[in-house]
């Protein structure tokens, strides 16, 4: 069993804050908070990115009536060497505070150890939170967006946006009610230009483990997405899913594609980031939730969790995925 089953845990507030171009994609009109441009004010992007971050957070605070030291705890990741966002905007939070990294895969892992905190470890409101910025995981990962260097077709964006997810044990009208934990799985891809078909194989692990240990199928949820495999690696996807016969009916996406129009955005296979799974589901997939269209959502949120020095040495990327339910509870 890998996947753990709450009672108790509720979102009590959400903020999502995102980039001009997430704005200007298909989802632009969940979007309330939007940074102007990617500097916010700030000397550097990684300062942008930590500004972006700390909005977010200060909003959901907001949304929730509550105070830095009212939150119990916080967890928090990044795409940053040693989180370093995370860590830096922790300083301020004046609460207790762990870091947590899965890359891509934090939207589920930062709110799934935030569910594990409010029911087996007693605490009453849990700050869970993850972002990412193009320009600052662009020179982590790959080279500085001024060089200009040219991507291949089946490269992704880094979606530059933030979200924060206050979870309490207080009755809400949405739910978190199963996690799963995915494993690290290592297939023998190295190609960081082609990232969303490295996840595949971590994401279709996860979704077998959450049906097992659950005995649900599609039939049990109203839309299950990935995040964020892309324009491949979600036909990659879709393929792995039907040769187990599974009936989809129009119930699987990813939040990669979601969230772009990649058709008229310059974004190549779709959106990456830590930021991408959490914004969707905070802007896009909660809402719809609270309005009532869905009553279960399965989120399965992907991470090449490789080190861009170790794949420069000839090694694999090895990757994650984890899985969060959320459910409305009327």
């Amino acid at each position: 069993m890998t996947t753990l089953e709450f009672k108790n845990v509720f979102v009590r507030s959400k903020a999502a804050v995102v980039g001009p171009m997430e704005k200007a994609g298909p989802l632009g009109s969940y979007f309330e908070h939007v940074a102007e441009n990617l500097h916010l004010s700030e000397n550097s992007f990684e300062k942008a990115e930590r500004a972006m971050m700390e909005e977010a957070i200060e909003i959901a605070l907001r949304e929730a009536h509550l105070k830095k030291h009212q939150i119990d705890l916080a967890y928090g990741g990044d795409l940053m060497n040693q989180n370093a966002t995370s860590n830096y905007l922790a300083a301020q939070l004046q609460c207790p505070f762990i870091s947590v990294y899965g890359a891509c895969s934090n939207a589920a892992l930062v709110i799934g150890e935030g569910a594990i905190a409010i029911e087996h470890l007693n605490m009453k409101n849990v700050l869970s939170f993850t972002g990412s910025h193009i320009a600052s995981a662009e020179r982590q990962f790959r080279y500085p967006n001024e060089y200009g260097t040219q991507k291949k077709e089946t490269s992704t964006t880094t979606v530059t946006g933030a979200g924060a997810i206050v979870l309490s044990n207080e009755f809400s009208a949405l739910r978190v009610t199963h996690f799963t934990i995915g494993r690290v799985i290592d297939w023998q891809f190295s190609d960081v230009n082609d990232m969303g078909k490295a996840m595949v194989p971590a994401a279709y692990d996860t979704l077998l483990s959450h049906f097992q240990d659950t005995k649900r199928t599609f039939d049990d949820y109203d839309l299950i997405v990935t995040g964020d495999l892309g324009k491949i690696g979600y036909a990659m996807m879709s393929e792995c899913v039907e040769e187990q016969r599974f009936q989809l009916h129009n119930k699987l996406n990813d939040c990669g594609i979601m969230i772009y129009d990649l058709n008229h955005q310059e974004v190549y296979c779709g959106g990456s980031g830590c930021g991408c799974s959490m914004v969707v589901t905070i802007g896009k997939l909660l809402k719809d939730l609270e309005d009532k269209k869905m009553k279960r959502i399965l989120l399965i949120a992907t991470g090449c969790v490789h080190s861009p020095i170790l794949v420069q040495q000839k090694e694999n990327i090895p990757t994650v995925a984890h899985a969060i339910c959320f459910e409305r509870s009327q």
